[in-house]
C-alpha cells in the first residue's frame, strides 16, 4: 500500500504497532483508523494478490456451510467459509496474507483451500453471526468443540485452566457460547440472573441490556458453580458477594479478561462479568467525538510538562478510553509512563501498568508513592476516592510529572468541589489542576436506517436550542432499526464532552473558595460547552437522536 502510494510510511507503522497491541489484523486496524475504506482494502488485495473479489451482501447466509471449520477460527482470524465445490472450499477473507490459518484448514478438513476476497466490514457481520443463536444453544451444544478455548487466571497466566471443573458438559459448552456471544456482539456486561419462576441472560450492548437468553431454571446452581470455579471464587460460599477475575484466551494471540461479581439474590445468585476487551477500544481521539476547540484544548494541555488534568463522569460512561488515548500520545520512548487502576482495563504496550489489590494492601496511595521512587515522567491514577490519594497525585502534579486521573461527580464545576470536600486546600487545586473534563457516551444512530424527524420548534428550545439555531440549515434525525443495527436504530456509541480549561481568572476564584455554580458561570463567560451544549451539536450533524442526548445529559 505505501509502494503504491495509498498509504504513508509513518501512518502504515503506526497502523501495524496499534494491530499488534490490540492483537487484531492490520486490515482490520487500518479500517479501524479510517486511513481507507472497506472497500478500497479489499480492491487493493484482490488485485495485488490476484484473488477474485467478492460482494458479501449478495450472499445468502442460510446456505453458508457450517461445522467445516472452527468456529474459534473463523472469529480469531476472521475467515469464513462461503462454498464447498468437490474437494475446494472457497474461504471469505480482508486478509490474503494469513496463510497459516489456510494450512490449519487444509489440514483439519482435507479440503484445499481457494481464497476469496471480501470486504472487512461485511466480513465482521456475517462472522459475528456465524454462531447459532444463543437461545438455541443448549439444545445444539452437545456436538461442537470448544477445546480450544482456556480459561486462566490474569494474575498468574501460567497456571493451566482451573484446578476443579463442574462434570456437566452442555452447561460448560453453554457459557463458553454466551462469552464469545457477547463479545461478538461488542457487549459490556453480561448478566445472569436467577428468578423465582424462570432464569434469564442478558447482555449491555451499547449502554442498553437486552436478554439474549432463558435457559432452564433447574440449571441456575450449575451455571453459578461453573463460573465461580473459572473466576477462582469459593464455590461453596453462597451467603455473601464475592469478586474474581479470569482470562479468556481464544487463540494465541487473542485473549480478553473478565471481571466477574457475585451477589445473593432470594432465588440465587446474581453474576455480573465485565469484559475488559483491549481490542475494541479505539484509542483514536479523532473518533472519540470531541469538538475541535475541545480536542485542541485537551492536546495543549497534555503536552505540558507537569500538572494535573482529571475526567469526570458516571460508571461506564468512557473515562478510562480518554485517559488512555492522552497516554497514548505521550506514548513515546523518552517518556515513563506508570499507571494504577482497579483492574486494567486496557492493556498497552510500554506503559507499566498495576493492578490495585487493597486485600494485600496495594492501594492507589500506596501504588502511587512507589510510582513517585520509579523515576516517572506521566503518572495515571484510575480513581481518587480519598484524602490521600488526592494529596499524593496533587503533590506529584506540583513535582513536575504529569498526572491523569479520575473522580465522581456531575459535571466538570462540581469536580472542584468535591476535591475541597474531601479536604483538599483551595491553593493545592489552583496550583496543581490544569484541565477537568467531564463525558457521557451517548448511542449513534444506524447510519443505515436513521430518518429525518419533524420535531416542533417549542422542544426543540426546551431542549437548549437557542432560536437562532432553527433556521432550517439542519435536519434532526431519529432511530428507525433495520438488521444492521439488530433493530434497535442504534449503533456504537459517542462521547459527549464538557472541555474546562483552569484559566486565571478560575484560579483566583478557587483561591476565594467559589462554589460550584460560581465556577460553571465562569467558565461559561469562557466559552465552555456545558454537556448539553455538546450534545446538541452532535444532535445537529445527525450523529445522534435528541431524545438520546436528553436521556444522558442535564439541562
Amino acid at each position: 500500500m505505501v509502494q503504491h502510494n495509498m498509504l504513508l510510511q509513518q501512518d502504515a507503522e503506526a497502523i501495524q504497532k496499534h494491530a499488534a497491541a490490540s492483537h487484531i489484523s492490520f486490515v482490520e486496524q487500518l479500517i479501524l483508523s479510517k486511513k481507507m475504506s472497506a472497500r478500497d482494502a479489499a480492491v487493493f488485495a484482490s488485485r495485488v494478490f490476484g484473488y477474485p473479489l467478492l460482494d458479501m451482501a449478495a450472499l445468502d447466509t442460510e446456505q453458508l456451510p457450517k461445522g467445516l471449520v472452527d468456529d474459534e477460527l473463523i472469529t480469531s482470524r476472521r475467515l469464513l467459509p462461503l462454498l464447498k465445490r468437490g474437494n475446494k472450499l472457497y474461504i471469505g477473507t480482508s486478509d490474503p496474507t494469513q496463510t497459516s490459518a489456510y494450512h490449519a484448514i487444509t489440514f483439519k478438513t482435507g479440503l484445499t483451500v481457494e481464497i476469496v476476497v471480501v470486504e472487512d466490514d461485511k466480513l465482521s457481520k456475517l462472522v459475528g453471526r456465524y454462531q447459532d443463536s444463543p437461545a438455541a444453544a443448549l439444545k445444539e451444544l452437545e456436538g461442537e468443540d470448544f477445546g480450544d478455548l482456556e480459561f486462566g487466571d490474569p494474575d498468574a497466566p501460567s497456571e493451566a485452566g482451573p484446578q476443579m471443573e463442574v462434570d456437566d458438559a452442555p452447561v460448560v459448552k453453554f457459557i463458553h457460547k454466551m462469552l464469545l456471544d457477547g463479545i461478538g456482539v461488542g457487549a459490556s456486561d453480561i448478566h445472569f440472573e436467577p428468578y423465582e419462576k424462570y432464569y434469564r441472560i442478558r447482555y449491555r450492548v451499547d449502554g442498553v441490556l437486552k436478554e439474549v437468553a432463558q435457559p432452564p431454571l433447574i440449571l441456575k446452581e450449575k451455571i453459578a458453580s461453573r463460573i465461580k470455579v473459572i473466576s477462582k471464587l469459593d464455590i461453596s460460599e453462597k451467603r455473601v458477594p464475592q469478586d474474581g477475575r479470569l482470562k479468556l484466551v481464544i487463540s494465541k494471540t487473542r485473549a480478553i479478561d473478565f471481571r466477574v461479581s457475585t451477589l445473593p439474590t432470594l432465588y440465587g445468585e446474581k453474576i455480573v462479568m465485565r469484559i475488559l476487551d483491549s481490542s475494541s477500544a479505539s484509542l483514536d481521539i479523532e473518533q472519540l467525538g470531541f469538538e475541535p476547540e475541545q480536542k485542541q484544548q485537551l492536546l495543549d494541555t497534555i503536552a505540558r510538562p507537569y500538572g494535573m488534568v482529571l475526567v469526570t463522569g458516571p460508571t461506564g460512561s468512557g473515562k478510562t478510553v480518554s485517559l488512555y488515548t492522552c497516554l497514548n500520545i505521550l506514548n513515546k520512548p523518552d517518556t515513563n509512563i506508570s499507571t494504577a487502576e482497579d483492574p486494567v482495563e486496557i492493556n498497552l504496550p510500554g506503559i507499566n501498568q498495576v493492578n490495585v489489590n487493597e486485600k494485600a494492601g496495594l492501594t492507589f496511595a500506596s501504588a502511587l508513592r512507589a510510582f513517585l521512587r520509579q523515576d516517572p515522567d506521566v503518572l495515571m491514577v484510575g480513581e481518587i476516592r480519598d484524602f490521600e490519594t488526592a494529596d499524593i497525585a496533587i503533590k506529584a502534579a506540583q513535582t513536575g510529572h504529569m498526572v491523569f486521573s479520575t473522580l465522581h461527580t456531575n459535571n466538570a464545576p462540581a469536580t472542584l468541589t468535591r476535591l475541597l470536600n474531601m479536604g483538599v486546600a483551595p491553593f493545592n487545586i489552583a496550583s496543581s489542576v490544569l484541565l477537568i473534563m467531564a463525558q457521557r457516551l451517548a448511542r449513534r444512530l444506524c447510519a443505515h436506517c436513521k430518518k429525518p424527524l419533524e420535531i416542533p420548534e417549542e422542544a426543540l428550545l426546551r431542549a437548549g436550542f437557542a432560536k437562532a439555531e432553527l433556521d432550517g440549515s439542519w435536519q434532526p434525525y431519529g432511530p428507525v432499526g433495520c438488521e444492521e443495527c439488530r433493530n434497535t436504530g442504534y449503533k456504537g456509541r459517542v462521547g459527549i464532552y464538557e472541555v474546562m480549561p483552569i484559566s486565571d481568572a478560575m484560579t483566583r476564584l478557587i483561591m476565594k473558595n467559589g462554589t460550584a455554580v460560581d465556577i460553571a458561570d465562569l467558565a461559561k463567560k469562557e466559552g465552555m460547552l456545558n454537556l448539553r451544549q455538546s450534545g446538541l451539536l452532535k444532535v445537529k450533524r445527525g450523529v445522534t437522536s435528541l431524545a438520546e442526548i436528553e436521556a444522558v445529559t442535564n439541562d
